[in-house]
């Protein structure tokens, strides 16, 4: 237990927290379609409502995280976040009306946005620059590990319970009141100091991209770009189905992924911190690469279930080592807005990605959309191997 000194109670709660409100969410993602669907949603009415929740989201995350350094406070943000998501599941199965359900998206979507900057604040403050690598590592094993309770249970609940899928979004209530439970037993630790406080605008956090750090805005950039090309899990999995694997294999390989994804990602967080986070966020882009020339190539079921295996490795060893990596090249006193502000763009331009994998796999096909996505890699790789140097402040 020597050899885990470094992962503190606080770093414990947060990561159970994360846990928790994970698996309640990714026990819904599988059906969420299938659901929506069953109410009366067309595919471009669930389109455009995921669009607005994750625009919602991401726009959120850089105005509470700056909100957040502003107050000196991160626990606030935390339980509010959290709790937000957690009533938002019972919520969206007590009505059925469009507008309702928009409004019980974007009340789970906001939450996520109120927690993140001071979540991972809090992360930040339990560590040291030559630790970041292992606690934002061992909070994405533990977050990830979820996004395999949670399908599994899915899974098991449909087994005995076939398409009574309203049932299913209050037993997710459960593990998210949990994660508010468990919330309640953080406390600020008072280790950042709250500025003058003075009104902000929801936009302001935009001008912290001007008053930062040029190695910041650097690195961020290359992380934005990068962002810009990576498309929604959803076309890997569409891919899958394309080669001839059914739904429940879908899923099966889905949960596969994700429990790679939260095996690798402590472990490689501690490899960070040995070799430095830029060479780890570069082999992960490497992987990323072979995973959509691989995807480009072929269509056998093997195969695809063996690239899965890579992308679980590619996202340990990316995920939470880009926000450890902004975390040490931005001032303590602005970490929240650094880390809300890059989480907000990337959830921008997360969207964009998406809308333009779709148009490219209708227009050209899927093979163009992966090849495409695999070259635009390697054009970052380069960027981050020979333009970025590897610097703390």
């Amino acid at each position: 237990m020597k050899r885990l000194n470094y992962i503190s109670k606080t770093v414990w709660i947060v990561s159970l927290v994360s846990l928790f409100t994970d698996t309640a969410s990714e026990m819904l993602y599988p059906i969420m379609p299938i659901y929506l669907k069953s109410i009366g949603f067309s595919i471009v009415l669930i389109g455009v409502l995921e669009g607005f929740a994750e625009a919602l989201a991401g726009l959120s995350k850089g105005y509470f995280g700056k909100l957040s350094d502003s107050s000196g406070k991160r626990v606030p943000f935390v339980r509010l976040g959290y709790g937000l998501s957690a009533i938002s599941k019972p919520m969206m199965a007590v009505f059925v009306f469009p507008l309702w359900i928009f409004f019980a998206r974007a009340i789970d979507r906001f939450g996520k946005g109120i927690r993140t900057g001071a979540r991972d604040a809090i992360l930040s403050d339990e560590a040291t620059a030559e630790t970041k690598g292992k606690i934002f590592g061992f909070h994405r094993s533990m977050d990830t590990f979820g996004a395999v309770l949670g399908p599994v249970m899915a899974l098991i609940y449909l087994h005995f319970y076939p398409q009574q899928y309203k049932m299913l979004f209050y037993v997710a209530f459960i593990p998210g009141l949990l994660a508010v439970f468990a919330s309640f037993l953080l406390n600020d630790k008072l280790k950042v100091q709250a500025k003058e406080v003075k009104q902000i605008s929801f936009f302001s956090f935009l001008s912290y991209w001007k008053t930062s750090p040029a190695q910041y805005r650097r690195v961020v950039t290359g992380l934005l770009a990068f962002a810009l090309f990576n498309s929604s899990d959803v076309f890997l999995l569409l891919k899958a189905k394309q080669a001839g694997l059914n739904d429940t294999v879908v899923i099966e390989i889905y949960i596969f992924y994700n429990l790679v994804y939260a095996l690798c990602a402590f472990p490689l967080g501690i490899f960070a911190d040995k070799i430095g986070l830029k060479k780890m966020f570069t082999f992960g882009l490497f992987l990323f690469a072979i995973v959509y020339f691989g995807m480009a190539f072929t269509k056998n079921s093997y195969i695809i279930g063996g690239l899965f295996l890579i992308y679980g490795v590619y996202a340990a060893a990316t995920e939470g080592i880009s926000k450890a990596w902004i975390s040490n090249i931005s001032d303590k006193k602005d970490t929240a807005t650094a880390i809300g502000t890059y989480s907000g763009f990337q959830s921008i331009c997360a969207l964009l990605a998406s809308s333009f994998a779709g148009v490219l796999w209708y227009q050209f096909g899927a093979n163009t959309t992966f090849f495409i996505t695999g070259i635009t890699t390697l054009l970052i790789i380069i960027y981050f191997s020979f333009f970025i140097k590897y610097k703390t402040i």
